[in-house]
């Protein structure tokens, strides 16, 4: 493990503040979406309720928010995290409705709410899984230590939208555990709905000029998905597409350390460490 000057001088970070201080962590983040996605009821509800299939400029002014949300969760001052919080629940206040007609895995008529304590579970849980992947993939490997002290920090945050404290996975075996059982004998299928959203994740319509770029990060996404997951959304996947993606990995682990701050840590994150040092 590469530890800069800063993290000496201050001990020992939150491991949120570690995990979510990395640029990098986006590569994680198609997954998240794609892993929420594939439960019918998530997609239902960003289907109805949003433009994200049909308004390229509100869909990533909507990544944007949700990533300020993130990072002022994470770094900002209690009030803002509060705040972020209350508006966050505000908006899932809006979103609730009915599945239209009979799907494979739902009847039609099934009701969605954004606050159903069980649909925030597992989007909480396909989060914290996704950043814990993308970050031990792309930036370096967690000590169980830490993935369970990273578990337990998200899982602390969590409560404030909603999520009964004793339903949210603590460690991540409780985590892994906690999704596989939805992978296996839950609601989780990919149905079309969720493939018409995730179309638009890895593959928006973009100038031709950014494409190559998407498909640098479709092709990630794919191999961070869980194999049943990854087949569904029909990504094509063989042994030598997870070898090339492991010398990747493995290629971005070692350059990672070596770029300059600026490069490498969010502003939101910079300012929190600068704050924290100042106040020792």
């Amino acid at each position: 493990m590469t530890i800069g000057l800063a993290d000496r001088r201050l001990g020992c970070l939150p491991q949120t503040w570690i995990v979510h201080r990395e640029m990098a962590l986006l590569l994680g983040w198609p997954r998240a979406i794609l892993m929420q996605f594939a439960h019918p009821l998530v997609a239902q509800g960003v289907a109805d309720h949003s433009h994200f299939s049909t308004d390229v400029v509100g869909r990533w002014r909507r990544l944007s928010r949700t990533l300020d949300a993130m990072l002022t969760l994470t770094f900002g001052t209690e009030a803002d995290a509060r705040a972020v919080a209350a508006r966050i629940n505000g908006l899932h206040d809006r979103v609730a409705g009915h599945v239209p007609a009979d799907t494979g895995a739902l009847r039609g008529g099934t009701p969605y709410s954004a606050r159903d304590p069980e649909l925030l579970r597992w989007v909480h849980a396909t989060c914290v899984q996704s950043f814990m992947l993308g970050y031990e993939t792309f930036v370096r490997p967690l000590t169980p230590t830490e993935r369970d002290r990273y578990c337990e920090e998200s899982a602390e945050g969590a409560v404030a939208f909603g999520i009964p404290a004793s339903s949210l996975p603590r460690s991540a075996l409780a985590l892994d555990t906690y999704v596989n059982v939805m992978l296996d004998h839950g609601p989780i299928r990919v149905e079309d709905t969720a493939r018409r959203l995730a179309a638009e994740v890895v593959a928006p319509r973009f100038p031709f000029a950014l494409r190559p770029a998407f498909a640098i990060l479709r092709w990630a996404t794919a191999g961070l998905l869980p194999p049943r997951i990854r087949d569904a959304y029909g990504f094509v996947w063989s042994a030598r597409r997870q070898q090339c993606l492991g010398a990747t990995a493995a290629a971005v682990r070692v350059m990672i350390p070596r770029l300059p701050a600026a490069l490498r840590y969010w502003p939101s994150a910079r300012a929190a460490l600068a704050a924290r040092m100042a106040a020792r």
